[in-house]
């Protein structure tokens, strides 16, 4: 009984000391002094919150909402992205998108749906019936539109919905090959400047330096869809607006776990965008992101201590709003859902890859985690390793901070270090 006894308080102290730290740390801290701060620790294999500062508080999320995005897909997604649906009717072959994000992606494995379409005799019609969602997320900047993170969403995303330019030893080119035809030379462009609401691309002279890349997004319709269609199936696909309320057969893409590691690695909003679509198609709803949301929260997410605002897929909207500790059980979800040695290897990892790529540097890492960032925003969520092999699941959240952001990074991965060599 003493021996229980013992184990129970050193336990005990154990989480306190963590808890005693993170607090001290944070209000002696010259560069969060004077922000929005909020952290939860959890020790995974207990699931018991061992350090709480404004755990309960909501917090600007940024790109950690692509946790949420991706929890979903894990629930409702198989080991394969369904890439579209189709209706063979007579001699015709109507098809239309699931959001699937892969189709002529330039950064993702080569689609399956290619080579079925190529292999079809028949006419091929598209149908954005089941599309209900608007180009752009709720809570987006309207000015970021030729920025390379805000590609519209749409119902079948073709090369991305961006137009990638390369600079070359003596003239940039552009993928793919049609936007040729729509660039003009411009004194005044910075770069490769698309007009707001045409596919009208304005370069300057220099357009993009040797050996860089710029993706400016490409206003999308559904016409300019069947176009990039047709010209890499070199036959005509046609637009036709019916709705197809009857069971529909399916082809796959690619493996499900490129589309996740693309998302996380280099916190791409694109990814994030479709794969809520992907889960309304999954659950049998139209492709409509405030739809896809609320069924997650209705079926996945109701048990998580503070209900979440949730309003985009990638976090490009300020109107999101999650706490640390809901983020927490959020990420022992995941924990459950996919083992380990895969998660770590989809999550970007301290000093290895992705985001953090520059962050915490060691012999072997010891984070694995999501960042989150916007003006004024750092948030890191994700799993720490301690010293002793603990296993910790965390939040830190950083909002409404004056400083610069490399600041803010550098004094969160010192907290966090500590927490790995003192715990």
């Amino acid at each position: 009984m003493r021996t229980l006894l013992f184990l129970i308080s050193i336990v005990s102290l154990s989480g306190c000391s963590v808890s005693r730290y993170i607090n001290k740390e944070i209000k002696n801290s010259p560069v969060l002094g004077q922000q929005h701060t909020g952290v939860s620790i959890s020790n995974l294999s207990e699931g018991k919150e061992l350090a709480s500062y404004q755990s309960n508080k909501y917090f600007t999320p940024a790109s950690n909402t692509k946790l949420f995005s991706f929890y979903a897909g894990l629930c409702a997604l198989g080991d394969s992205i369904p890439g579209l649906e189709y209706l063979e009717w007579g001699e015709l072959l109507i098809i239309r998108g699931t959001g699937d994000p892969s189709l002529l992606h330039p950064d993702l494995p080569p689609s399956k749906v290619i080579d079925f379409l190529k292999s079809r005799k028949e006419p091929i019609f598209f149908t954005p019936y089941n599309f209900e969602n608007k180009r752009f997320g709720s809570g987006w900047a309207w000015s970021d539109y030729n920025d390379y993170y805000q590609a519209e969403v749409t119902p079948m995303p073709i090369y991305g919905n961006i137009a990638r330019f390369k600079g070359g030893a003596s003239q940039f080119t552009v993928s793919p090959g049609r936007w040729k035809q729509a660039l003009v030379f411009d004194s005044l462009a910075s770069g490769i400047e698309r007009e707001e609401f045409f596919n009208i691309f304005h370069h300057s002279k220099l357009g993009v330096p040797q050996g860089l890349e710029q993706d400016v997004p490409v206003r999308m319709t559904d016409q300019l869809t069947v176009q990039l269609l047709s010209d890499t199936l070199k036959k005509e696909v046609k637009l036709i607006n019916i709705p197809l309320d009857i069971e529909l057969q399916r082809i796959n893409s690619i493996p499900s776990d490129s589309l996740y590691t693309r998302m996380m690695q280099v916190s791409d909003n694109m990814m994030a965008e479709q794969l809520m679509l992907l889960y309304a198609s999954a659950s049998g709803l139209p492709l409509n992101t405030e739809k896809a949301i609320a069924h997650a929260i209705e079926h996945h997410l109701k048990d998580l201590p503070d209900k979440p605002i949730w309003k985009d897929g990638s976090g490009l909207s300020r109107y999101n709003l999650f706490t640390p500790r809901s983020i927490v059980a959020l990420l022992q979800k995941i924990y459950v859902k996919m083992p380990q040695e895969k998660l770590f290897k989809i999550l970007p990892s301290g000093g290895q890859s992705g985001t953090l790529k520059n962050l915490f540097k060691d012999s072997t890492p010891f984070i694995y985690a999501k960042t989150g960032s916007l003006s004024n925003v750092y948030n890191l969520s994700g799993f720490l390793v301690s010293k002793k092999g603990k296993v910790l699941v965390f939040s830190f959240m950083n909002n409404g901070f004056t400083r610069p952001g490399s600041e803010v990074r550098k004094e969160v991965e010192r907290i966090l270090t500590g927490v790995r060599d003192k715990f």
